[in-house]
């Protein structure tokens, strides 16, 4: 990674994005409007099934980790502000890879969210621009993996 780049975002540091409690209604009210399938939005069906309880859709999860990850922002900005630094503007992902559901999230689990810059390079096809790598994770409240994907963002430094 570039002096400049990793002067931003130090590779392999892991940040706790914080966390969230998953409650049954915000599992049935997600599901239902984006994934509609018996264990998500039906506890008794959930009893049932393969989960042996109403669990949250790993879209849920996913979409949390995003959140937090925003929410998160103001901390990085105020630590690049302490160092000097101006913040980067954030453009968008090209997209993901290696997305795992490795755990059930059931109502009531309290899941912490991270995040890990794992590289980064400079675009030659956009000059001033910077391809960001990371892992995103989500880990239940007694550290067992929840979810994990790599991913990348788009990044231009001031």
């Amino acid at each position: 990674m570039t002096g400049e780049l990793a002067r931003y975002f130090p590779t392999d540091e892991r940040l706790t994005l914080g966390s969230h409690r998953f409650t049954a209604e915000a599992i049935v009210a997600f599901a239902r409007q984006f994934d509609p399938q018996r264990f998500h939005v039906d506890p008794e069906a959930a009893k049932k099934s393969v989960f042996g309880g109403l669990c949250a859709s790993g879209w849920h999860t996913t979409a949390v980790w995003m959140k937090k990850n925003l929410e998160h922002r103001p901390v990085e900005e105020a630590r690049w502000r302490e160092a000097g630094l101006a913040a980067p503007t954030f453009g968008p992902s090209p997209g993901f890879r290696n997305l795992k559901w490795t755990r059930p999230v059931y109502a009531g689990d309290d899941i912490v969210f991270f995040l890990t810059v794992t590289g980064g390079r400079a675009l030659s096809s956009r000059p001033g621009w910077h391809l960001l790598e990371h892992v995103g994770e989500a880990e239940t409240a007694d550290g067992k993996p929840a979810m994990r994907f790599e991913s990348a963002v788009l990044v231009q430094l001031p």
